[in-house]
């Protein structure tokens, strides 16, 4: 592996380009060879985090909570506007919603400055360069996990239901992390040629849960717009997670619903679930050849 990623005699161009398959490959390989280092970097990570910490782990339960609350409020008034009253149901919707976005929003912030932020490892020690962003990922999947677990002992409560369509939620969850995962490498790897992705990253974490269904509903958008909504990577992942378990919903079946003008709304389509995989799957592809084959340069931009 390491002639794969020799220079030449000049030191600044790498060797005849290996085949996709091979880089990916070796990406793989190299994760796994230096997974201890992966999950001590994540230790790092939790630990400094909560050092010293007021709250302690009660941080990992304020954005959620945060956007639960908001979301009330926002479906409060536009229950008060189209005359409907809100249903026991509403804050649970809210609070899985708001998990998955949390985690989301929390991967990319975090990962997003990853490389950046460790320059002196970069720049001095080899060791495959990934393992900034994803241990990262792996940091916020422990504080998605704290929140998560007392989500799930209010889910009864919430009006969850316990329904065969909850077989859906683990490949729901599993595009969600490769999602963020290709959005974490990605974004940390931009961010190190082009410094003004922070800006961009802040954008998206500010304003990015009004152009996605976390607070509310797709279908409270109309026929028109409902659909243009659901083009958002993360949207299906939402509204899957929604339909499964609150509404006992299998995603191989179309839904439709009715408007409060009593117009039909599609609510589900199959294809959503395909589209949104197709982003995962693709996007971890492209984006872990892009951060390997870029490797080489990091040294020289930090």
């Amino acid at each position: 592996m390491e002639s794969a990623r020799a220079l030449t005699p000049q030191g600044d161009i790498p060797e005849a380009r290996t085949t996709i398959r091979q880089d990916l490959t070796e990406v793989v390989t190299d994760l796994w060879k230096y997974r201890e280092l992966l999950f001590t970097l994540a230790k790092r990570d939790i630990t400094v985090r909560y050092k010293q910490a007021v709250m302690g782990f009660a941080w990992a339960l304020l954005m959620p909570m945060l956007l639960v609350t908001a979301g009330l409020i926002i479906r409060l008034a536009i229950a008060s506007v189209s005359g409907r009253t809100l249903t026991p149901g509403t804050a649970g919707v809210l609070a899985v919603k708001g998990l998955c976005w949390s985690f989301f929003v929390g991967t990319i912030a975090f990962s997003s400055a990853s490389l950046t932020g460790a320059s002196a490892l970069v720049s001095k020690v080899y060791f495959p360069r990934e393992v900034l962003p994803l241990s990262s990922l792996i940091a916020q999947c422990f504080d998605t996990c704290i929140a998560a677990t007392a989500v799930s002992m209010a889910l009864p409560f919430l009006g969850g239901r316990f329904t065969p369509a909850l077989v859906w939620v683990p490949l729901l969850l599993l595009i969600l992390l490769m999602f963020s995962m290709a959005t974490a490498l990605f974004l940390s790897c931009a961010n190190l040629f082009f410094r003004d992705v922070k800006y961009i990253v802040q954008i998206l974490v500010t304003f990015g849960v009004f152009f996605t269904p976390v607070l509310f509903e797709a279908t409270l958008l109309g026929p028109r717009f409902a659909p243009l909504i659901m083009l958002n990577p993360i949207a299906p992942i939402l509204e899957g997670m929604r339909l499964t378990m609150f509404q006992g919903h299998s995603l191989l079946e179309p839904l439709m619903v009715l408007s409060a003008k009593g117009i039909p709304v599609v609510a589900w389509q199959p294809w959503y679930l395909g589209y949104s995989a197709a982003w995962a799957v693709g996007g971890l592809g492209a984006s872990a050849l892009m951060f390997h084959r870029a490797e080489f340069l990091f040294a020289e931009y930090l």
